[in-house]
């Protein structure tokens, strides 16, 4: 009798371990989680600058050794439309003294998003020339400093790269609707 709940309660946690897991809940629980603005979150799936914030990383969950069931180790590729969209909705907010580091950040962030999904595209890279050379430039110009400072600094260049970008865009509609 104790043998057989003891196995039950194993199997049990190794289930709801596996829940978590598969949910993308932390099964660390949330006070090991990381904490992020709403908006961030939700508009890009996980927190500006986590190693989770990409739609192709893995999920850190690690295959199991033993026969038990396994969550999925990487999401698939975003959608180019799902990404221009998130970088669509930065054209309407501006560089304000109580949100301009939340702002460029987010701006960056949306850019970076959207060029993961115009590289793993099914029709390749070479199907964004524009947008993805703009986005390397960018990046050049920046030189892998992400600090508000240095965002605040190449602001015209940002603003600039995401205006170019939503400007080429809107003359392929076929690949954001």
């Amino acid at each position: 009798m104790f043998t057989s709940t003891v196995r039950g309660a194993a199997l049990l946690a190794v289930a709801l371990a596996a829940f978590t897991v598969s949910c993308g809940a932390d099964p660390a629980g949330p006070a090991a989680a990381p904490s992020s603005p709403p908006a961030a979150a939700a508009s890009q799936g996980a927190a500006p600058g986590s190693a989770s914030a990409s739609p192709s990383a893995p999920t850190g969950a690690a295959p199991a050794k033993s026969g038990a069931a396994t969550a999925p180790t990487e999401l698939p590729p975003e959608k180019v439309r799902d990404s221009f969209a998130g970088l669509q909705a930065t054209l309407n907010d501006s560089c304000t003294p109580g949100n301009c580091a939340y702002f460029l950040g987010r701006v960056h962030d949306e850019l970076h998003r959207l060029d993961r999904s115009m590289k793993a595209d099914p029709k390749g890279p070479g199907h964004f020339p524009e947008p993805i050379a703009l986005i390397a430039k960018l990046d050049a110009e920046l030189g892998g400093d992400r600090t508000f400072e240095n965002l605040k600094k190449h602001q015209t260049s940002l603003i600039g790269t995401r205006d170019k970008i939503n400007t080429w865009m809107q003359g392929h509609p076929d690949d954001y609707r």
